[in-house]
């Protein structure tokens, strides 16, 4: 069955125990709200983790920049729908030999010569493309953005916050995130600009 952004918006609402809404776009708080938060919700709960159903890979051509006193001198230029880069190594696979990297805004700097293979977390915005898990995820985590403006109630902030957390937990647990052994840790705040491989 198809599920649409409105699906989700009325799940999110269904956490608080608020009413439905026809519309993203109708004429009441909780719409204005849920539609005010959505895409950059998405976005976030896509870029925290990796996402096993949002990995994509590509093979990216680089530039030589000519810095001849550093070591990370060819740019490669990150997919346009790329929200984070994972750690690139060379052959392209999670457990291949990882590269010396950093990222500068939409750029990759290596010290490896195109073309790089390389795997992100890509921007997934048709639901119907994203794994169930995540899409609990995301309920949760949008009824925790609207639950005290929408409620005023700070007992359903720690309703929604509790859904959040089962929601994630089920996710790790079904390894929908990639994460431990020679793949990725979870936590981007570990990968950006991090070439270690955890262990």
């Amino acid at each position: 069955m198809a599920i649409t952004p409105l699906d989700i918006a009325n799940m999110a609402l269904a956490v608080l125990d608020e009413a439905p809404i026809d519309s993203l776009d109708q004429d009441v708080k909780a719409a204005r709200l849920l539609n005010l938060h959505f895409d950059l919700t998405r976005e976030a709960e896509l870029t925290k983790y990796a996402w096993v159903f949002a990995i994509l890979r590509a093979t990216v051509v680089g530039s030589d920049t000519g810095c001849g006193d550093c070591t990370l001198n060819f740019a490669y230029e990150l997919p346009a729908d790329c929200l984070r880069p994972l750690p690139p190594t060379r052959n392209g696979e999670p457990d291949g030999v990882p590269v010396s990297w950093r990222q500068e805004a939409d750029l990759i700097y290596s010290d490896q010569p195109g073309p790089l293979a390389i795997r992100y977390v890509a921007n997934l915005t048709d639901p119907n493309d994203w794994d169930a898990l995540f899409t609990e995820v995301l309920v949760a985590a949008l009824a925790i953005k609207v639950a005290h403006p929408l409620t005023h109630k700070s007992g359903m902030i720690d309703i929604a916050r509790s859904a959040y957390d089962r929601a994630l937990d089920a996710a790790t647990n079904a390894n929908a995130i990639q994460r431990g052994g020679r793949l990725y840790s979870a936590s981007w705040a570990s990968q950006r600009g991090d070439n270690r491989v955890l262990r």
